[in-house]
């Protein structure tokens, strides 16, 4: 394992004889791309001589959940489009890992940046820890502590394979020191996802998602469902059903994966304010949630948004690798109870939650992440946006 002292040192000023370093950047999936952009923005800026490598495995490839979010977040185009596509985790896993590899062998990086928990971020690192590469893995050492959930396994993993560990929530630091990480290799710098979002601001409150989906402006309840626990089974319909009778009290909007909908084809809802959905970009979305009554959700991204927003938070899981969105008090855990949802309407009007979000979730994250990165890289002099007191990254 190559530790951050390790990492050859290059020149900022352009000198005859200096190489410019070559940094690589894999991202995979819907999530992926929110928490790379500002990173990979930042990273830009602060390195602005160094070559830029962007790979996409594929692992989403709809429009809807890839193409859209290069635009909206404005990404530049991928270097390396890999094709991965959906398949068993194994063979997922597989197909990434082979396919990360050749463009790192092919075009050797001197520093590669992941991010989360998928498996196209498990197989890149993999990849990279074979080859020697320095790793930096975003949003380290968050657990939920169920070995059952694929994305514990990948977490874990990358996080020992990782040259740098970002954290975003004090508790990550906890367990990553606990699992026997070295203390010089854990930074807490805060949440890239909210950076996106506030960056975002603008643009969501111009968005018109809701004159488009012929939506009240305020007080509905979004939906968002995606784990095989809640889709790949009959809680999908039982789920259905008890939305479908939330809808009586609060209109629910609902966007579906093709993949859901697909599984939800039989459903006929009987009221006309359960409104169904294509997945909407990131920004419609980001609108849909910020002026939601109350969002419904098995995602993690998505505990973390509604926390920075302010807005309740009901999860349909039996944990989460976010107890912080728990502690802060706007996300409460339901488990896979979805007859639960029919208590919302009383649980909202008891529910008290706080102004402020967590701290360091304040669109300076990757910022901090950037010149930890530079500093490594011998380029603490170069774009930089923060003095010398901003490179300690604990927050």
């Amino acid at each position: 394992m190559i530790s951050g002292a390790d990492i050859r040192n290059y020149s900022s000023n352009g000198s005859a004889g200096a190489r410019q370093p070559v940094i690589a950047y894999v991202y995979g999936t819907r999530p992926n791309f929110i928490k790379m952009a500002p990173v990979i923005e930042r990273m830009r800026a602060r390195l602005p001589a160094a070559r830029h490598v962007g790979i996409h495995t594929g692992q989403h490839y709809d429009p809807e959940m890839s193409e859209v979010f290069f635009a909206e977040l404005s990404v530049p185009a991928p270097d390396h489009l890999l094709g991965v596509g959906s398949g068993t985790h194994g063979a997922q896993t597989a197909r990434a890992l082979e396919r990360v590899e050749r463009v790192l062998l092919d075009d050797p990086p001197d520093l590669l940046i992941v991010p989360g928990d998928v498996n196209s971020t498990l197989a890149a690192a993999l990849a990279a820890s074979k080859l020697g590469v320095p790793i930096a893995h975003i949003e380290s050492g968050l657990r939920s502590f169920d070995w059952s959930m694929p994305e514990e396994v990948n977490r874990v993993l990358v996080d020992r394979l990782a040259t740098w560990c970002f954290t975003h929530s004090p508790e990550a630091r906890y367990h990553l020191r606990r699992e026997g990480i070295p203390e010089h290799r854990v930074y807490e710098v805060g949440n890239t996802m909210i950076d996106s979002l506030i960056r975002m601001r603008t643009r969501i409150e111009r968005s018109d998602v809701h004159w488009r989906l012929g939506i009240p402006r305020r007080g509905y309840v979004l939906v968002t469902l995606h784990r095989p626990a809640l889709v790949d089974g009959p809680l999908l319909i039982e789920a259905l059903d008890e939305l479908d009778a939330l809808s009586r009290h609060y209109p629910v909007v609902f966007p579906m994966h093709p993949r859901t909908r697909a599984r939800a084809s039989e459903f006929k809802p009987s009221s006309d304010a359960l409104h169904l959905i294509d997945p909407t970009g990131y920004v419609d979305f980001l609108a849909l949630e910020s002026r939601a009554r109350a969002v419904i959700t098995d995602s993690g991204g998505v505990q973390e948004e509604t926390t920075f927003l302010g807005v309740p938070c009901f999860t349909l899981r039996e944990n989460t690798e976010r107890p912080v969105t728990l502690t802060h008090g706007t996300n409460r855990l339901l488990g896979l109870r979805v007859d639960a949802l029919r208590d919302i309407p009383a649980m909202l009007r008891a529910a008290r939650f706080p102004l402020r979000p967590p701290a360091g979730w304040d669109g300076q994250a990757a910022n901090r992440v950037a010149n930890v990165l530079a500093e490594s890289l011998g380029a603490s002099g170069a774009g930089s946006e923060a003095g010398p007191a901003d490179m300690v990254a604990t927050i």
